[in-house]
C-alpha cells in the first residue's frame, strides 16, 4: 500500500493538533484541580463512522474505549444528531470506564452543499474524570458492591440541542453530587474543548477541501494497520501466556487471577483472557472497553511514537474475553477501581506474556497501581471532594533503570502539586518524597514508589482503591521483585495500618500516608567484587 509520506506526516499532526488543542482548552477552564492541575481527560476526533482518527497524548486507558461511547451515542438517537448537539453520558457498559469519566460526543457538520443539506463529517469527544459524580462515599471512587452504589449513571443524552445548552439535564446532575459549582464549571469547560474542535476540523476542510481531509483520515487508519502488521510480523509465531493476581476485590481477601494468552500468527494477534477469574463483588471489574484500551495501549508502546494514535492498531488484533469476567464485567457490576487498577494489572499481564516473544524488548513490571485517593467532607468554606493518583516506580528496562516516582501505564496524569491542593481542600501535605529502596534490585534497578502524607484540616472521609499492597511487581530476566506499597494513618502519634481497600473516617489531624510500590528490576543483580 502506498502512502504519500509527507502529506500523510503533515495530517498526522494536524488531525494530532486538534486534540491537543481541545485539551488545552478543557484544562484552561476548567474548575477543578483534578482536570487542571493533574490534566485527568482525553480528546480525541473520529471520522462519520465513528473511528477515531487521533487522539491527544492524554489518558491511554481512553484509547480503546472513547471509539465505543461515541458509537452508543450516535445509536442512541437512531434519526442523527443535529447541527449544534451534543450528546453527554458516562455509562460504563456503553463505552465508558467509570462513572467519573464523563464523555461529551459533537457532530462535526460543514457547510450546506449544493443541495441545501449540511454534511456530517466526524465527530469529536471529549472525557474528563469529574472528582464527584455522587453515590456511597464523596469523590464516587467507593468499595462498592453494585454500580448504582457508585454514583449517578448517565445513559446518553442530549446536554445541548441545535446550540443550546438543556438547563433540566444540568440541573438534574448537579442536583446529584456534591460540589455542584466545580462540576458545572469542568461541564463547561468540556462543552468549550469539543466546540473548540469543530470549529478547527471545519477550518481544516475550508482550507483543504472535504475529499482530500477525508482521503488523509482513511490514509491514516491504513497506515497505522499497515505498522501494526508489520510490528506482529516482527514477532515469533506461537503462544505465549501469563498471569498475574490482583490483592483482592475489596470485600473478600481472596487474590484474583488475570490470564492471558497471546497467540501470534504472521500478521496477526490474537489476545485470549480465558482462565481470568470470575466477575468479582467488589469493585475492581473491568468492563470490555477498559481490556480493549490496554490491550491497544501494550501494541501501541510496541509501535513507537511515529505512528499515528488512532482505530487502525486493533484492526489486526482480535480480543477474548469471557463475558461475566473481571475483564468484562456485566451490568450491575460494581467498576469504579475497574478503570484504574485492574487495567494496571491487565497491562502487566500482556507485558509478561509479550516478554516471552520479544526478549530484550519488554520492561520489568511497573507498580502496577493508581493508588487512588478521595478525601471528602464539609470544610469552612462548604463540602470538597479531593481525588488523587500517586505515582510510583517504574519497572526496569533492558539497559536502564526504572524512573522513579513517575505515573506509568494506563495513567498519565500529574500530580496536584502541593500548593494547588493547600490552596483548594482543607488539607496540608506533610511529606512528598521518593520512597528509597522500594525498587526491585538487579542489573538495572527498578524504579523507586512515594511516600505522600495529607493531614486533614477538618473531620473527613476517605476512600482507597489501590493495588500491589500484598502481590509485587515482577522483576524480568532474573530482575528482583520491587516492594509492595504501604497504606497507614498517623493519629496522635499512633501509627494503624490500613487496607489497600476501604472507606475510612478521619478526625481533623490526622494523617494519610500513603506509601507507594517499586518498579521491578531487570537482569541478574551483580555479584560484588572480591575485594582481595
Amino acid at each position: 500500500m502506498a502512502f504519500d509520506s509527507i502529506q500523510l506526516e503533515v495530517f498526522k499532526h494536524r488531525f494530532a493538533a486538534v486534540a491537543e488543542e481541545m485539551g488545552a482548552v478543557l484544562r484552561k477552564a476548567s474548575f477543578s484541580p483534578n482536570i487542571k492541575e493533574r490534566r485527568d481527560f482525553s480528546c480525541a476526533v473520529f471520522d462519520a463512522h465513528c473511528k477515531m482518527i487521533a487522539q491527544a497524548a492524554h489518558i491511554p486507558v481512553h484509547l480503546g474505549s472513547m471509539p465505543l461511547s461515541v458509537k452508543a451515542a450516535v445509536q442512541a438517537f437512531p434519526h442523527g444528531l443535529e447541527p449544534g448537539d451534543m450528546v453527554i453520558l458516562n455509562d460504563p457498559f456503553m463505552g465508558g470506564t467509570h462513572l467519573p469519566d464523563i464523555t461529551l460526543v459533537s457532530p462535526v457538520y460543514l457547510a450546506p452543499l449544493e443541495s441545501g443539506h449540511s454534511e456530517l463529517f466526524g465527530y469529536v469527544a471529549s472525557r474528563a474524570h469529574h472528582a464527584d459524580v455522587g453515590g456511597m462515599s464523596p469523590g464516587s471512587m467507593p468499595v462498592a458492591q453494585e454500580i448504582y452504589q457508585e454514583g449517578l449513571i448517565i445513559p446518553p443524552i442530549k446536554i445541548m440541542q441545535a446550540g443550546s445548552l438543556k438547563d433540566e439535564i444540568i440541573n438534574l446532575l448537579l442536583a446529584n453530587v456534591r460540589t455542584p459549582r466545580e462540576r458545572l464549571g469542568d461541564l463547561r469547560a468540556q462543552i468549550a474543548a469539543n466546540q473548540r474542535g469543530e470549529h478547527r476540523l471545519v477550518e481544516m476542510v475550508s482550507s483543504f477541501g472535504r475529499e482530500l481531509v477525508k482521503t488523509f483520515m482513511a490514509d491514516l487508519l491504513d497506515y497505522t494497520e499497515a505498522m501494526t502488521r508489520e510490528l506482529i510480523r516482527t514477532l515469533p509465531n506461537g503462544r505465549y501466556a501469563f498471569q498475574d493476581f490482583l490483592d483482592n476485590d475489596g470485600v473478600t481477601d481472596s487474590r484474583i487471577p488475570i490470564q492471558t494468552t497471546i497467540t501470534i500468527h504472521e500478521d496477526t494477534a490474537q489476545v485470549d483472557f480465558t482462565g481470568s477469574a470470575p466477575q468479582q463483588r467488589g469493585s475492581i471489574n473491568a468492563v470490555y472497553a477498559i481490556t480493549l484500551s490496554a490491550v491497544y495501549y501494550v501494541f501501541r508502546c510496541l509501535l513507537g511514537l511515529d505512528v499515528p494514535n488512532n482505530e487502525g492498531c486493533l484492526a489486526p488484533i482480535e480480543v477474548i474475553v469471557p463475558p461475566s469476567s473481571v475483564v468484562n464485567a456485566c451490568h450491575p457490576a460494581p467498576v469504579a477501581g475497574g478503570n484504574v487498577e485492574t487495567s494496571q494489572r491487565i497491562v502487566d499481564v500482556l507485558l509478561g506474556a509479550l516478554a516471552q516473544a520479544a526478549p530484550g524488548r519488554i520492561p520489568a513490571a511497573s507498580q502496577g497501581t493508581m493508588n487512588n485517593i478521595t478525601i471528602g467532607g464539609a470544610g469552612d468554606q462548604g463540602p470538597f471532594a479531593y481525588y488523587e493518583t500517586i505515582g510510583g516506580g517504574m519497572g526496569a528496562l533492558p539497559g536502564q533503570n526504572g524512573g522513579s516516582a513517575v505515573h506509568s501505564h494506563m495513567t498519565n496524569t500529574l500530580n496536584t502539586p502541593v500548593e494547588a491542593l493547600e490552596y483548594a481542600y482543607p488539607l496540608k501535605v506533610q511529606r512528598y518524597e521518593i520512597r528509597r529502596g522500594s525498587g526491585g534490585g538487579g542489573k538495572f534497578r527498578g524504579g523507586d514508589g512515594i511516600q505522600r502524607d495529607i493531614q486533614v484540616l477538618c473531620d473527613a472521609q476517605v476512600t482507597l482503591l489501590t493495588e500491589r499492597r500484598s502481590t509485587q511487581p515482577y522483576g524480568l530476566d532474573g530482575g528482583e521483585l520491587g516492594k509492595p506499597g504501604e497504606n497507614c494513618i498517623l493519629r496522635g502519634g499512633t501509627q494503624i495500618p490500613i487496607a489497600g481497600k476501604g472507606s475510612y473516617e478521619l478526625m481533623a489531624g490526622d494523617i494519610l500516608s500513603i506509601r507507594t510500590p517499586g518498579g521491578g528490576g531487570y537482569g541478574q543483580p551483580e555479584k560484588p567484587k572480591d575485594p582481595a
